[in-house]
């Protein structure tokens, strides 16, 4: 299948990794987290693609700091909720970040736009050889790679598309396909991971085990459920356009003069506004705006990246208040 940014909006690999003979960090003290975090900081800094990249600790970011990257994908909510002793590498494009003592000693991220699956699993993959030379990952012949939870046990590898599939969910389609991707193994969460609700009907489509199975095994396998869900989302928007325009263009006006007129408005209902108007320009529908511009105001309106727009920390009121202003200057005119 080739790239689609209109259906796949971006693809990710990640790899859990831990040191032999040193405790999770969910065990292990303070101190002994600190002096891993310092061991693992100097052989992050030797990888060749890390080279040059930021290196934040979790102690010292403020919680506006820690909402931004969890809004860019970069770090979880549990390795934000940490502090003193664990922290996140990542490169200046954002394309590599290491999650160090999250739920495991290491989370090794490589995230790209549109779908390229081999691309982000091949720097993963680079990046988890290095380190392999320089630190004694916890290993077993009989299991694989050892992690703190046993889904990440085997190759520790996941691999997720995060998905637009409006057409789906405005044909009434969706629910069975999720129940079918769960029934072969497959992982459908919201936009910020697990226990999080699909706002503006995207959805993060992942393998959900990784005992047993191989690196390149779990790569085709979603390569093909990723496939085989996009062409179901194509033929859903070509019927919505056959059989029911009238009701998508419906959809598309609503959100317009909604966007376009608020003054107030939450971060679900931007989500769920702009996601319209990202179906309406993938269709042809929407014509002077681009899908760049509308995932940069996505991300703009989401709570921390709003505050750092600002300058300042804002009450949820006054966030709905800005996001409202912020949305009505960064679409402009819509024509349809």
């Amino acid at each position: 299948m080739k790239q689609d940014t209109g259906v796949v909006i971006s693809s990710r690999a990640r790899l859990a990794r831990n040191v032999r003979n040193v405790a999770f960090p969910e065990w292990a003290g303070e101190e002994e987290c600190v002096k891993l975090c310092g061991e693992l900081r100097e052989a992050l800094g030797n990888v060749s693609l890390l080279r040059g990249s930021l290196f934040l600790d979790m102690g010292t970011l403020d919680p506006v700091d820690k909402e931004v990257l969890k809004e860019r994908h970069l770090i979880s909510n549990e390795l934000a909720e940490r502090g003193k002793g664990s922290a996140l590498a990542v490169t200046s494009d954002e394309g590599i970040a290491v999650m160090v003592n999250e739920e495991d000693h290491l989370r090794l991220q490589a995230i790209s736009p549109g779908l390229n699956i081999a691309d982000v699993w091949e720097k993963v993959n680079i990046v988890d050889s290095e380190l392999d030379r320089k630190l004694d990952f916890a290993f077993s012949d009989r299991l694989g790679y050892l992690a703190a939870c046993p889904s990440n046990v085997g190759t520790g590898l996941r691999v997720s598309v995060m998905m637009h599939l409006s057409g789906l969910r405005l044909m009434n389609e969706i629910e069975p396909v999720i129940k079918g991707m769960n029934r072969i193994g497959v992982a459908v969460r919201g936009l910020l991971g697990e226990g999080t609700e699909a706002y503006g009907n995207m959805f993060q489509v992942s393998n959900q085990s990784t005992l047993g199975e191989t690196e390149q095994g779990i790569i085709d396998a979603l390569m093909k459920i990723v496939s085989e869900v996009a062409t179901h989302e194509q033929n859903a928007r070509a019927r919505l356009m056959e059989g029911k325009k009238i009701h998508i263009l419906d959809q598309i006006g609503r959100a317009c003069g909604i966007l376009m007129r608020a003054m107030v408005m939450s971060s679900r209902e931007a989500i769920d506004l702009l996601s319209i108007l990202r179906l309406g320009i993938d269709i042809g529908i929407v014509k002077n705006l681009t899908v760049s511009r509308i995932n940069e105001t996505i991300l703009l309106t989401q709570p921390g990246h709003l505050q750092k727009f600002v300058g300042k920390v804002l009450s949820p009121q006054e966030r709905d208040e800005a996001r409202a202003r912020i949305v009505r200057q960064k679409l402009g005119d819509i024509s349809i």
